[in-house]
């Protein structure tokens, strides 16, 4: 197997079919949805909030919103109230639990829902997605995160509708540190390996540094990428400001951190400081366009054409041409 991650990967280009890049088609099926962008701000508390979520969701984007210090079935009732689609964080204890059970009492429901706990291949996910088939039958399943074919399967088998692979590669993780277990270093090797046995969407989720990492995403059977770090930082982003030697900074943390738990306790993740770097908006409009010259580039004009592509990997013994498989 090839061990390789971002950067040692890069896309080749084929003969461009489009007379303009903004003829390309960045567009994505994602359940019963189409999404203008196949990104997802991460759901995380220095990432996502409530207008940043609202705003997402007017125009046309997926996102998934936090668990964290939130009254889940209050922000699903409001979502609803404005005719906004219903995208929700649950994790798999009790209260977990009691939440579907109220989403589906009070006929609230939810179009989305992501169990999202660090170490997805577990007993306890597959015993929360029957809980949320059983209750919400009607609801998209995002189960993770995993890092391997064996959890990708099983996560199927499960009955999730897709699975989040992904496992300490994000810019505020450090699961592989603490814990020598991960796919940080070769997360894109990992979401190749785990697409080749999956029969439904994969969301990619973590070590995106640079746009050009969506579409060697897409390249290697992503549906969907969960993007933090770039997410970030910008002048609508809920995390904390700080100004340091003259310069603003927005603060970024790790769900698994002290800075999010509240507590030093089974810490897998740390805080640091983003540049602020403008509205998110703007920042979606540039990726969107950036995807649009990676179609282009790609001899295109829709996402999946960026599957049909051949790489190189860059350095190392393994160094050459690979073909499309």
């Amino acid at each position: 197997m090839e061990i390789f991650d971002y950067d040692n990967i890069l896309l080749l280009p084929r003969r461009c079919r489009v007379e303009s890049r903004s003829d390309c088609d960045t567009s994505v099926q994602f359940g019963p949805r189409r999404f203008k962008l196949p990104v997802v701000p991460a759901n995380m508390k220095t990432v996502v909030d409530e207008p940043i979520t609202e705003m997402l969701a007017r125009e046309g984007y997926f996102y998934v919103m936090h668990r964290f210090d939130l009254d889940g079935l209050a922000y699903a009732r409001s979502m609803r109230d404005k005719g906004l689609l219903v995208s929700l964080s649950v994790g798999v204890k009790p209260a977990d639990h009691a939440l579907v059970d109220r989403l589906a009492a009070e006929g609230i429901g939810a179009d989305y829902l992501t169990i999202d706990i660090a170490h997805g291949h577990a007993e306890s996910v597959q015993r929360m997605i029957g809980h949320i088939k059983q209750r919400l039958p009607a609801s998209f399943v995002i189960a993770g995160n995993v890092g391997t074919p064996e959890g990708v399967i099983d996560l199927e088998n499960w009955g999730a509708d897709a699975t989040k692979v992904g496992v300490g590669p994000g810019k505020v993780c450090i699961t592989r540190l603490k814990t020598g277990f991960g796919t940080g270093g070769w997360q894109l090797s990992a979401l190749k390996w785990c697409s080749r046995v999956a029969t439904k969407p994969i969301v990619a989720d973590g070590g995106i540094r640079h746009h050009g990492d969506i579409a060697k995403s897409v390249r290697f059977g992503a549906s969907m990428v969960m993007v933090g770090s770039l997410f970030a930082g910008h002048e609508d982003s809920p995390g904390q400001t700080v100004e340091v030697d003259g310069k603003i900074y927005k603060e970024y943390y790790g769900s698994a951190s002290d800075f999010n738990k509240g507590e030093y306790r089974h810490v897998e993740g740390k805080r640091i400081l983003e540049p602020v770097k403008g509205r998110l908006a703007d920042t979606l409009r540039e990726m969107q366009e950036d995807l649009q010259s990676s179609i282009s580039y790609a001899g295109g004009t829709q996402l999946s054409d960026l599957r049909k592509v051949n790489y190189v990997v860059l350095g190392g013994e393994n160094a050459g041409e690979h073909l499309f498989m």
